[in-house]
């Protein structure tokens, strides 16, 4: 495993989650030595249907998906969840998570069934935007499904649940260490937030990254491709590395 990044080489290794982005489909595998993941957020592919999705995936030699209901509904049925799963399956691409699903109210109907839906996917992680109010039954639910939860944090607009990465970790202390954060590291920097810090403070809290980059780390509108921006991208793998983060 390399213990340093070069922006060329940075770029290389993480072509396929920046496809949405702009950045050249020529793309090698979403892994690579450093083991990570590197996949789509199915929100980037929303004006698409399924199908088309998936042909874009594959275009991109991207093998891992966090699929969002677009393109798998929730109010689906049990068999057309497992025909979703292996409509992707049959692709190559590996459903590594579901969401951002809002959890906001502490209804345990509503909950099972958003892990039911990801039981039902194979998904091991649930990115979410739950309340800290819903969290005690959130918490019940890992520990009965073996899912993790991950807290998406949404930025300075979202200041009456988790703008911020520290806001998650606070919430979640002394809680299972499945229950934990999907950092965005677009929405971090816009809070003031070191999103280095950040990472090397979630741990092994931490299930799920969201990458962007930004012309300006202040300004959700300055959004540019990942590595044309202010981003500290290789810094930020170098944290994700020594976290052991996959």
């Amino acid at each position: 495993m390399k213990s340093d990044f070069s922006r060329r080489e940075l770029m290389g290794g993480s072509i396929a989650v920046l496809a949405s982005l702009g950045v050249s489909s020529a793309a090698p595998k979403a892994d690579d030595d450093t083991g990570f993941k590197l996949g789509i957020a199915s929100y980037s592919f929303r004006k698409l249907s399924r199908a088309d999705a998936i042909k874009g995936m594959e275009a991109l030699k991207c093998r891992y998906i966090n699929i969002k209901d677009f393109h798998a509904s929730m109010k689906s049925t049990p068999e057309e969840l497992e025909q979703i799963r292996k409509d992707f399956e049959n692709a190559g691409i590996k459903i590594l998570g579901v969401g951002n699903i809002s959890l906001r109210k502490p209804d345990e109907g509503e909950i099972k069934r958003a892990f039911e839906y990801a039981k039902t996917l194979t998904a091991p992680v649930i990115v979410m935007a739950p309340s800290v109010d819903s969290l005690p039954l959130i918490e019940k639910h890992v520990k009965e499904y073996n899912i993790k939860a991950a807290i998406h944090n949404h930025g300075p607009e979202d200041k009456a649940f988790f703008p911020a990465p520290s806001d998650v970790l606070k919430a979640v202390k002394g809680m299972d260490e499945r229950v934990g954060l999907c950092i965005d590291i677009g929405h971090t920097t816009r809070t003031g937030a070191n999103v280095v810090e950040s990472i090397k403070m979630a741990g092994k809290r931490l299930h799920d990254m969201h990458s962007k980059d930004l012309g300006d780390l202040m300004n959700k509108d300055s959004q540019v491709a990942v590595g044309e921006g202010a981003m500290p991208i290789p810094q930020i793998f170098q944290a994700l590395m020594k976290s052991g983060f996959k």
